[in-house]
């Protein structure tokens, strides 16, 4: 589920555990463990009565949550792939955006549960409110990347399928703004959803030669943690009766505790970091990538 094109003459994977060799890997074993294990938890945590007073609607918020996250965990694949010196990453893409389509339909399931199961009552709400609708509409273009998301199709599109799967970028802002409007006037973590979104376009935006530079990377970092700030200005401003220009006075104010662009702005360093640590660990894959 990237822009990326796979060689589509390769055999697809069968199962997500193996390479395409079709030998077992435990990396692959511990990336598909790590992404299922929130929604499992989830699942345990409904099922033994422990979501709150309204538990389906908890478990709804919950596993689109975790889609969104899966979303942006899949884009950041190709940037880690340059940043750390790391072209194995890229064989977890699709994998990554499989998982991120399977929390959106959680994300449904859960909803259709909190509905009591009434059919008509749940196609009625999603045609009539809108933050449902945009859900829905970014649920149904992830299913449609999802099954296209298979050598066979990439053969059958050819470059129409690299065009297809583009609309990656777009879902995950629609996603990002339906968190938005579900969260109303607590968007700490979709703020935090848009820094770590302009981050990751923006690095798309880079000259190949700075895509690895720890000083460009950590430029980016301040650009999205400032495109964070005000982003959750213009939420607020827009959106409620909250004071936005308080709150955007917070990200300067240590004191107001930990702010989505303060932690957009720590991700970025954190990843302006890694290729210093790559090449620590990689110095000939270092020298010849140079």
């Amino acid at each position: 589920m990237s822009a990326t094109t796979l060689a589509p003459d390769r055999p697809s994977i069968p199962w997500p555990w193996l390479t395409r060799g079709g030998r077992f890997s435990w990396t692959r074993m511990l990336v598909l463990v790590s992404a299922i294990a929130p929604g499992l938890v989830l699942l345990w945590l409904l099922g033994s009565g422990q979501m709150g007073a309204e538990p389906w609607k908890a478990a709804a918020k919950e596993s689109g949550t975790w889609a969104i996250r899966f979303l942006l965990i899949s884009l950041a694949v190709t940037p880690l792939r340059h940043v750390a010196n790391w072209p194995q990453a890229l064989t977890f893409r699709r994998m990554l955006g499989l998982v991120a389509l399977g929390y959106a339909v959680l994300h449904l399931l859960m909803y259709a549960g909190h509905m009591a199961w009434d059919l008509p009552e749940i196609a009625s709400e999603i045609l009539l409110r809108f933050y449902l609708t945009l859900g829905f509409l970014v649920l149904l273009g992830l299913v449609v990347l999802g099954v296209t998301s298979t050598d066979g199709w990439q053969a059958r599109l050819g470059r129409r399928w690299k065009a297809l799967h583009r609309a990656v970028y777009a879902l995950a802002a629609a996603g990002i703004f339906h968190q938005f409007l579900q969260a109303k006037s607590r968007a700490d973590g979709a703020v935090l959803m848009a820094g770590v979104f302009l981050f990751l376009m923006a690095w798309r935006a880079l000259p190949g030669r700075w895509r690895a530079s720890p000083l460009a990377l950590a430029g980016l970092a301040v650009l999205a943690a400032a495109g964070a700030a005000g982003v959750e200005f213009a939420w607020y401003a827009l959106s409620s009766n909250l004071p936005a220009a308080r709150i955007l006075a917070a990200n300067l104010d240590p004191g107001a505790g930990l702010r989505p662009a303060q932690l957009t702005l720590v991700l970025g360093l954190a990843v302006a970091v890694l290729p210093w640590l790559a090449r620590l660990r990689w110095p000939g894959r270092a020298a010849r990538a140079r």
